[in-house]
């Protein structure tokens, strides 16, 4: 496996930057939405069901044939409105170099999912702390960086360890959008869990198949243990505080 199989190497690396870009950016995605729904203006309620919908099929068969057809190059919806800016939109699913990054977009419509519990987290801030830094003269920015964020840390260590643990697991979209769920383009696309699969099911090498499942299982477990040891550099909890 970590000598004589190239392609593993590239699985690793497929996951590595699919989680690298997917997971700062559903974070920082679910953050700024959420914000932007704990406004209190008519039909807020509208919005925020219209956000969370898609995440509830964000990872179906369903919505990898939908983005199919948003990805394609002639007929997508997507490289409709680049062409709009000017812009020539590649041929997504099947350019090497755009094939990942396409992923992470499709990935990134399933935010509302996170935004849920960012409005949940937002909601329960005490607005004194609000009207004190006010009555200290704070502006917006201030606002959000000495009192908002810290107090979504917690959250957001969650939703880190959660969407770590689910982007290594990302396989349904690569099955269904490469051809005959090879991995694209030079294996540009052969998620970790594909190439699982691959060796399972379609090579029938149950032993080494297995090997690769818990080789996957302690890279999850490290990174998870890393963010829990770096946690109490960055995470505030209120109680701890009180302390």
């Amino acid at each position: 496996m970590l000598f004589k199989d190239p392609r593993f190497w590239k699985a690793v690396w497929n996951t590595v930057y699919y989680t690298a870009f997917f997971v700062p950016l559903n974070i920082a995605g679910g953050v700024f939405i959420a914000l932007l729904m704990n406004q209190k203006i008519i039909g807020i309620k509208g919005f925020r069901t219209v956000y969370f919908m898609p995440s509830l099929i964000v990872t179906s068969v369903a919505a990898a044939f939908l983005w199919m057809w948003v990805f394609s190059p002639r007929f997508g919806i997507l490289n409709f409105f680049l062409s709009i800016l000017g812009i020539h939109g590649p041929a997504w699913l099947v350019n090497e170099k755009w094939i990942k990054p396409a992923f992470v977009i499709m990935g990134l419509w399933g935010v509302g999912g996170s935004m849920i519990i960012y409005l949940g987290a937002l909601q329960s801030i005490p607005t004194q702390l609000y009207e004190s830094a006010e009555v200290e003269g704070a502006n917006l920015i201030q606002k959000f960086f000495h009192i908002t964020l810290p107090m979504l840390t917690p959250v957001i260590f969650f939703n880190l360890i959660i969407g770590i643990i689910g982007s290594f697991q990302i396989f349904t979209q690569s099955y269904i959008m490469t051809e005959e769920g090879g991995g694209g383009p030079n294996n540009s696309a052969l998620f970790y869990v594909l190439y699982l699969y691959h060796n399972a099911f379609r090579y029938w090498k149950m032993g080494y198949a297995s090997a690769l499942a818990w080789v996957l299982f302690i890279i999850i477990l490290l990174f998870t243990l890393a963010q829990f040891k770096l946690a109490s550099k960055w995470v505030y909890y209120e109680a701890e505080a009180k302390k």
